[in-house]
C-alpha cells in the first residue's frame, strides 16, 4: 500500500509542475497579474510536498524490505544493516533519480516561500521554467523508470546492493552532488526567466547568487567525498582516475565555479551579464550531461547505473530539449542583454574573466578527454584517455589560472594599476622562484608536480593577503570566505602534488613473520586470520607498521567475498599522520603459504581532502556574509522608506533613494572594499 501511495504522491508532484509550469508561461505571456499567476507559488509548495511523501515511500519500502517491489528486490537484501537499506534507496537507477526529482522540487518550493526581491513576472518566468525542467524528470520516472513498480510474486530474497556501494559514502557522496546539481538547475530555471523578461539586472543576480553558491558548495562537498571514498574503498590506491563518471560531476563544478564569479560581479558591479546567462545554462547542461552518461548504459563505470538504450535515448531528448531550447533562446535574446558597467583589463573584473575563460577551457579538456573514447568506440576503435592527457594539458591553464587567482583579489574594481601592488607581486613572485629551486636540488621532483608544489607555497601566501592592513575582527565574513576558499585550493593542490611526487609503492608476497619496508616504514605479517560479517566473510591480514624504532601501528586489511550479490573487494586499512598515509590492501594467496600485500607510502595526502572541505567552509561563510549583507541591506532601505515619507524631494540623499545599485554607482573603485570579493 506503502508503494502505491507513493506512486500517487509521484503523479500529484507531476501535474502540479504541469499546472506551475502552464500557469507560470501564460501568466508571463500576459504580462499582467492573473489568476492564473497566483497559482503558481502554492503549486510550487504543493509539489515539493507530493514529491516528499513519494520519496519516504521509497525509503520505507527499503527500510522494511519489501520484496514485493521490483526497486527493493534488485538492490536490496533483509540481511543488510539499516543504513545501507536505506542509502540503498538511492544506490540505483530509479531511486536517485527519483531523489533528484524530489530535491528539485523540494528548491522550486523553496524558492516560491522565500524569494521575493524579484519582480513578479521575472518570479513567474523562473518558476515555469523550474516547473518544465521538473516536469521532463517526472515523465521520466513515471513511463520509463517506476520506482514503485511491483512484482507478479514478491521475491523470495533480494539480490542485494553493490558491495563496492556498500559504505557509508553513500549515505553522503550522492546526495550532496544531487543538491548540487539541483542547485544548478535552478540557476538554469534562473538564467532563463531572466531572458524571458529581459530582466538580467543587479538584482536578478543578487536573487541567483545564494543558489549557484549553495550548488557549488555541495559540489565540491560531494566531490571531495566521492575522492576519499573511491581512495579507500576501490583499493586502487589514487584518489583521482578520470573515470568518465568522475569527469561528469567535475565538469559542472568547474563552470559552477565560473558562474559563481560572473554572477557576483553582476550583483557588486552590473558587468558580466551575457556571461552570467551564458554559464548558467552551460553548467546545468554538465549535470545533465553527466546524467546521460551515468544512467544511459554507454559507459563501464563502477559508478555508473548500466541501463537500458531506451531510457538513455528518454534522457537525451530531454537533454536536447533543455539545453537545446536555452540555447537557442540564449541566442535570440542576447543581443538583447545590455553590455552593463565597462571595466578595464587591470582590475579585479578582469582578473575573473581571465580566470572564467581558463575555467572555460579546462572544461572543454575534460569534456573532449571523457566524449573522444565514446566517439572512437562508435566506429570500433577503442582508445584510452588518462592521466596523460589531462594531466599536462589541464596544467597549461590551471597553472596561469592559479596565477591570475593569487593577483586578483588585490585589485581594484573597474579599473587599476599593476603598479600599485608590485610590491605584492614581487614578492609572490619571489615565493614562486625560490620555491621552484629548492624542490628541485633538494629532490628529484617531475615538472608537473614541482611546479604544483611551487604554486601552493605562492598561492597560500596570496590567500591571505587581502587581509593585510586590516583588523582581523572587523574583516567581513565575505572576505573571510574568499581567503580560506582560496586557502583550501592551495592546500588541496600541495596534497596532490606531494602525492603524486613521493609516493612509494611496494608490492610483496609476505608469510607470517615477513617484514617488508616502504618509504619510512617497516611492515611486518604477524598472522592471516578469517573473519565473518553481517553478509560476507574475509581473509583478514593482520600487520604490524612501524617507523624505526616507534611503536608498532596494528592494521587489518581484508579481503571480502559478499553473497548477496557474489563479490569479492578489497578492503584498504589506512595509518594516518601528520605526514601522510600508509595505505594497505590485502591480495590473494601467492602460494608456499604467502600472500600478496600490496603498500603505499602517501606524503600529505590527507591535506587533498581538507583543502577541499576548505573550500567548501569558504562557500559557507561567502554564504553567511551574503545573507547577513541582504539583510542589512534590507533594513537600510526599509528604513530609508520611513524616512522618505516625511522628505522633500530636494533634501533627499542617494541612500534614500529605495535602490541597493545606488551604492555601487556612486562608488569609486578605490573606495571599493575587499568584502565585494567574487565570493
Amino acid at each position: 500500500m506503502i508503494a502505491e501511495l507513493g506512486l500517487a504522491a509521484l503523479w500529484l508532484a507531476a501535474a502540479l509542475a504541469g499546472l506551475q509550469t502552464i500557469a507560470g508561461f501564460l501568466s508571463v505571456r500576459a504580462g499582467t497579474t492573473t489568476e492564473l499567476g497566483g497559482l503558481i507559488r502554492p503549486a510550487a509548495v504543493v509539489q515539493g510536498v507530493f514529491a516528499g511523501l513519494s520519496f519516504c515511500a521509497l525509503l520505507y519500502v527499503f527500510a522494511i524490505t519489501d520484496l514485493s517491489v521490483k526497486l527493493v528486490a534488485s538492490h536490496s537484501h533483509a540481511l543488510k544493516p539499516m543504513v545501507f537499506k536505506l542509502s540503498g534507496a538511492w544506490g540505483n537507477h530509479e531511486g536517485s533519480m527519483l531523489l533528484w526529482v524530489t530535491v528539485m522540487a523540494l528548491a522550486g518550493a523553496l524558492i516560491a516561500v522565500v524569494e521575493r526581491r524579484l519582480p513578479d513576472r521575472t518570479m513567474q518566468a523562473v518558476l515555469a521554467a523550474q516547473g518544465f525542467v521538473a516536469l521532463g524528470f517526472y515523465a521520466f520516472l513515471l513511463l520509463s523508470s517506476n520506482p514503485f513498480e511491483r512484482l507478479p510474486i514478491p521475491a523470495a530474497e533480494g539480490m542485494g546492493l553493490n558491495p563496492l556501494l556498500q559504505d557509508i559514502g553513500l549515505a553522503f557522496h550522492p546526495p550532496t552532488l544531487y543538491f548540487g546539481y539541483v542547485g544548478l538547475s535552478i540557476a538554469f530555471s534562473f538564467a532563463v526567466g531572466a531572458l524571458i523578461t529581459r530582466e538580467v539586472t543587479p538584482a536578478f543576480a543578487r536573487a541567483m547568487r545564494p543558489w549557484v553558491l549553495g550548488a557549488w558548495v555541495f559540489l565540491t562537498v560531494g566531490i571531495t567525498a566521492g575522492s576519499y571514498w573511491a581512495y579507500y574503498e576501490l583499493g586502487w590506491g589514487g584518489w583521482w582516475f578520470w573515470d568518465p563518471v568522475e569527469n561528469a560531476s567535475l565538469m559542472p563544478w568547474l563552470a559552477a565555479t565560473a558562474l559563481l564569479h560572473s554572477v557576483s560581479v553582476l550583483a557588486a558591479r552590473d558587468a558580466l551579464r551575457v556571461w552570467t546567462i551564458m554559464l548558467g545554462v552551460v553548467a546545468f547542461s554538465m549535470s545533465m550531461l553527466g546524467t546521460f552518461l551515468v544512467r544511459s548504459g554507454i559507459l563501464t563505470s563502477v559508478h555508473s547505473f548500466a541501463v537500458d538504450p531506451e531510457r538513455g535515448t528518454f534522457i537525451l531528448l530531454l537533454l536536447a530539449l533543455y539545453i537545446g531550447g536555452a540555447l537557442l533562446l540564449f541566442a535570440l535574446r542576447a543581443s538583447t542583454i545590455s553590455e552593463g558597467k565597462r571595466f578595464a583589463i587591470a582590475s579585479r573584473e578582469g582578473a575573473l574573466v581571465v580566470n572564467n575563460v581558463m575555467l572555460s577551457a579546462i572544461l572543454a579538456i575534460v569534456l573532449l578527454g571523457t566524449l573522444y573514447p565514446l566517439l572512437t568506440e562508435a566506429f570500433d576503435i577503442r582508445v584510452s584517455v588518462g592521466p596523460p592527457y589531462f594531466n599536462p594539458v589541464g596544467a597549461i591553464f590551471v597553472i596561469p589560472m592559479l596565477l591570475v587567482m593569487a593577483v586578483g583579489p588585490l585589485l581594484r574594481w573597474r579599473e587599476d594599476r599593476f603598479a600599485r601592488i608590485s610590491r605584492e607581486m614581487i614578492v609572490l613572485g619571489a615565493i614562486l622562484v625560490v620555491a621552484l629551486v629548492l624542490i628541485a636540488v633538494l629532490g628529484d621532483v617531475a615538472l608537473l608536480p614541482l611546479l604544483g608544489l611551487a604554486v601552493a607555497a605562492m598561492l597560500t601566501v596570496a590567500s591571505f593577503l587581502p587581509l593585510r592592513g586590516r583588523k582581523l575582527t572587523r574583516v567581513p565574513i565575505a572576505t573571510w570566505g574568499m581567503v580560506v576558499a582560496h586557502f583550501g585550493i592551495a592546500v588541496a593542490l600541495f596534497g596532490m602534488a606531494s602525492e603524486s611526487a613521493f609516493t612509494k609503492e611496494r608490492l610483496a608476497a609476505l608469510a607470517p613473520g615477513d617484514t617488508t619496508q616502504v618509504g619510512q616504514w617497516a611492515v611486518t605479517l604477524d598472522a592471516i586470520v578469517p573473519v565473518a560479517g553481517p553478509n560476507w566473510t574475509a581473509i583478514e591480514g593482520q600487520l604490524s607498521a612501524r617507523i624505526g624504532d616507534g611503536e608498532p601501528i596494528s592494521m587489518r586489511p581484508q579481503s571480502r567475498t559478499f553473497w548477496a550479490p557474489p563479490q569479492v573487494t578489497a578492503e584498504s586499512v589506512l595509518a594516518t599522520r601528520w605526514n601522510g598515509q600508509l595505505y594497505a590492501v590485502m591480495g590473494e594467496s601467492a602460494g608456499d603459504g604467502r600472500w600478496q600485500v600490496r603498500l603505499w607510502w602517501k606524503p600529505f595526502v590527507t591535506l587533498i581532502w581538507y583543502g577541499g572541505l576548505l573550500v567548501a567552509l569558504g562557500g559557507v561563510l561567502a554564504i553567511i556574509g551574503r545573507v547577513r549583507d541582504d539583510l542589512k541591506n534590507r533594513s537600510v532601505l526599509r528604513r530609508a522608506a520611513e524616512r522618505r515619507e516625511d522628505m522633500r524631494p530636494e533634501d533627499m540623499r542617494p541612500e534614500d533613494m529605495g535602490s541597493e545599485d545606488m551604492a555601487y554607482e556612486d562608488m569609486r573603485s578605490e573606495d571599493m572594499r575587499p568584502e565585494e570579493s567574487a565570493l
